[in-house]
């Protein structure tokens, strides 16, 4: 084998061990990727029952119902599409109807999501980001300033008379 030929069974060695690690690191990440979805988009793109992922919006006024236990229902909302919710366990101290919230579970066959942590906004202006944008994007974004246009204006104040 020549000098050249060497070189080139080397680089391709090289380059499909890369390879074959690079796929291992993707496939193995692929279990930790959740989407975030608002109610219109979950219903629009379907994602397929038992993947994990995320849902955002408002919880509908008078759709909190305690089942015994710990188990809650909730139905969570864009004011177009509305997902139903159920979590087993403890909520946020804020998790109350009409706020915002994000919901980490996995969604059923019978299209209720099943939700294993549920997160409230903590304080009036705070909504995450993605349910802020969800929620601007379908028009019914009522918090006054979203985190973007907070954190804008704190890096450039600009005084209106």
């Amino acid at each position: 084998m020549t000098r050249k030929q060497r070189r080139l069974v080397l680089i391709f060695s090289a380059l499909s061990i890369f390879g074959a690690a690079l796929g291992l690191v993707l496939y193995s990440l692929s279990d930790n990727i959740v989407f975030f979805y608002g109610p219109s988009e979950l219903a629009e793109k379907a994602p397929r029952p038992g993947s994990r992922l995320r849902i955002g919006g408002l919880v509908e006024q008078g759709s909190f119902k305690h089942e015994g236990g710990q188990t809650v229902h909730f139905i969570v909302t864009d004011t177009k599409k509305s997902v139903g919710v159920t979590y087993t366990g403890i909520l946020p101290d804020l998790f109350r109807e009409g706020q915002g919230v994000v919901a980490e579970g996995t969604l059923e066959p019978d299209h209720i999501f099943k939700a294993d942590s549920v997160l409230a906004k903590h304080d009036e202006r705070y909504m995450p980001r993605e349910v802020a944008d969800a929620l601007k994007k379908q028009g019914v974004w009522q918090g006054g300033k979203g985190p973007n246009e907070v954190q804008a204006e704190a890096a450039n104040p600009v005084k209106t008379q």
